[in-house]
């Protein structure tokens, strides 16, 4: 689990004022590049949703009812969240007779899930 500790230093900020003109004109056309990753971290910063995705790099796919089950919740609750997770295109579904199963986009979200787990356990960010 991360945990924020709080520094009460003063020196962590610079005592003046000046920056690295060629660092800086090299990196603002960059910067850019992050547009839409934040809805990624959106998606995820909510505890449920987040188990939900937790969930599915654990299984390959799940369907609504076992989600509901898994993390506690009503079915409409599981159905509601994994929608959002669709609609946010972290998650895709597939209907099979009157079950419908989530399973994650892509390789890519499962990696951010599982390195985001194995950093958190480690402790790493908590100021240990």
């Amino acid at each position: 689990m991360v945990t924020e500790k709080r520094v009460n230093s003063t020196n962590d900020t610079c005592e003046t004022f000046c920056f690295d003109e060629d660092k800086v004109n090299r990196m603002q056309p960059k910067i850019n590049k992050v547009e839409g990753v934040e809805q990624i971290f959106k998606a995820l910063a909510d505890a449920t949703r987040l188990k939900i995705a937790y969930a599915l790099t654990l299984e390959k796919e799940l369907c609504v009812c076992d989600v509901a089950h898994i993390i506690g919740c009503t079915k409409a609750t599981a159905s509601h969240h994994l929608r959002l997770l669709r609609n946010m295109g972290l998650a895709k579904y597939r209907k099979e007779g009157k079950l419908v199963f989530y399973s994650l986009e892509d390789e890519h979200i499962h990696q951010l899930v599982t390195i985001a787990t194995v950093h958190a356990k480690e402790g790493v960010g908590s100021g240990e």
